[in-house]
């Protein structure tokens, strides 16, 4: 199941003339860029309307109307509300049954308070904030603006955890876990947790479903009936307990499978093409009546899904990649005019690449998908390649997976998914390197290092196997509370839900007016390669 972004158009109307920008983000990033590379729209706010526009026409503000910040709020409160089972039915809650003061000695009436309450609860109106820094202008490193004056907006979502009420009757409710799409460390860790947390509240019937959403049509492959002693240990290893597959069947057929087997809450553990499978799977149920909520728990190394502070995987990932760059970089120094590359994943962002460079510090060359650059020419990577063997004797490069792609032959191939399979740049690099140095008959050494499996196929480290803790437990508290279509993440450091409507209008990128990306090259030391 593919996606697509979202074009934003920025329109500016001038007495005299129109201009139009087609801007190639989404939602989000015209939330995080918007003005900051229409400088000139400050020129013209005294005399002239400036508009915003999203194509799909859910934004129309024109920025003279005193009202647009009003008309903004209501936009972006409409967008994040989350689905929830009452749009559809006529429930009424009851109290939750998940509380950590069950073992616990009572303490009696205090202040009027029943002995059994705990203060462990989400309030429904909870909300956590999005955005944290004011920027003066929309020059600023990293400005992140809706109009030409950077004016401040809130952005806030809902803040996850357990709600005092809930709208399933646990010994009722019949859970399934799928994780879908590519390995990813921390995948046991979240299985551990839903299972462990959908106990607590009393659920009896938790299954797996193997081998991501095949599992629900293919036959031979049966639910596994999961329980807190089979998942006990599950975590202290890689992969998925579960198996993993990408691609599926109609949406139709699944939910067929999901209402043959009375499941009332499904899981989906996985990326952004997983993340709209989920959605769909959502809508069909909604379409149905069937009351079933459907939860999704992002997961990606590549750190690409919207809105989110990070994905559970990615510093396991990162800090694998430490390895290799250090292999890469003892291997290059230790050689005469050595050159250590290594290619990192990251399809369309670079967060993997541009993150192992940053905590390395033996990076000398970071290329990534969202800056284009050139090889050859006085201004190109390989001239500031055999600058640095004059200089220093050695050199260190690691490029992303997607870096590169336009100049070389572009293939119309997909995979499962319906990702486009991307030509190897990190090979292409390889003899581009080579053949230069052959050419100006200049020895050097190279070194090519691909850790791309091995980078998500290992267990997860301390800081993810937190997140995933996290993420997990907050799917469960989801799905009692009665949302659907929703997934959880970490927000400003805050854990919220989101509706996965907006997190897949398109994959987050790497900002190249950011300060982490200028950063990455005060560390790198590395020109522009235009």
């Amino acid at each position: 199941m593919s996606l697509s972004g979202m074009a934003i158009a920025f329109k500016a109307s001038t007495s005299g003339s129109t201009a139009q920008l087609l801007w190639g983000h989404s939602t989000k990033d015209q939330c995080q860029y918007g003005f900051t590379h229409l400088n000139e729209a400050r020129s013209r706010k005294g005399s002239a309307a400036l508009h915003v526009r999203a194509a799909s026409g859910k934004l129309d503000l024109d920025f003279s109307d005193p009202s647009w910040r009003q008309k903004y709020q209501e936009d972006w409160d409409r967008r994040f509300n989350l689905p929830h089972i009452t749009d559809i039915f006529d429930l009424e809650p009851r109290l939750t049954t998940f509380s950590l003061k069950k073992n616990r000695i009572p303490l009696g009436d205090v202040d009027g308070s029943s002995p059994d309450m705990w203060n462990g609860y989400v309030n429904k109106d909870d909300r956590a904030l999005l955005k944290v820094i004011k920027y003066a202008s929309p020059t600023s490193a990293g400005a992140k603006c809706i109009d030409p004056d950077c004016s401040w907006m809130e952005h806030w979502v809902h803040r996850a955890g357990p709600r005092k009420e809930i709208y399933y009757e646990p010994e009722e409710v019949k859970a399934a876990i799928v994780t879908c799409g590519g390995l990813c460390p921390g995948l046991n860790d979240v299985i551990r947790q839903i299972v462990f947390t959908l106990e607590i509240y009393g659920v009896k019937n938790i299954v797996g479903i193997q081998f991501g959403y095949r599992g629900f049509f293919e036959k031979g492959l049966k639910e596994m009936p999961l329980s807190r002693d089979l998942v006990e240990n599950i975590n202290l290893s890689g992969g998925s307990f579960l198996g993993v597959s990408r691609g599926g069947a109609k949406t139709s057929e699944i939910v067929d499978s999901i209402q043959a087997r009375r499941i009332d809450m499904l899981f989906v553990i996985g990326g952004n093409g997983s993340h709209a499978g989920a959605n769909a799977i959502h809508e069909e149920c909604r379409k149905r009546k069937l009351k079933v909520s459907v939860v999704a728990v992002p997961k990606t190394i590549d750190n690409d899904i919207l809105f989110m502070d990070k994905t559970f995987g990615f510093d396991t990932a990162v800090e694998e990649a430490q390895r290799a760059i250090n292999s890469a970089y003892i291997e290059a120094r230790s050689a005469y005019h050595g050159i250590g590359l290594v290619k990192l994943m990251g399809r369309s962002t670079g967060f993997i690449a541009m993150h192992a460079s940053l905590s390395s510090g033996q990076i000398d060359v970071c290329l990534i998908p969202e800056i284009s650059f050139t090889l050859d020419g006085e201004r190109g990577v390989l001239a500031h390649v055999e600058h640095l063997l004059k200089t220093k004797g050695f050199c260190v490069i690691c490029v992303a997976e997607g870096a590169g792609q336009d100049l070389l032959q572009k293939s119309n191939a997909t995979d499962a998914s319906g990702n486009v399979i991307l030509s190897d740049f990190g090979v292409h690099m390889q003899q581009k390197i080579k053949k230069h140095f052959k050419d100006i008959d200049v020895p050097a050494d190279v070194k090519y290092i691909d850790p791309t499996y091995m980078v998500r196929a290992c267990r997860a480290n301390a800081s993810d196997a937190i997140l995933c803790t996290v993420l997990g437990q907050n799917a469960v508290h989801g799905a009692f509370a009665g949302f659907s279509g929703i997934t959880s993440g970490i927000c400003n450091t805050h854990y919220a839900f989101l509706p996965i409507t907006e997190v897949i209008t398109a994959p987050k990128h790497v900002n190249p007016n950011s300060r982490m990306w200028h950063r990455c090259l005060t560390s790198t030391g590395q020109p522009d390669f235009h």
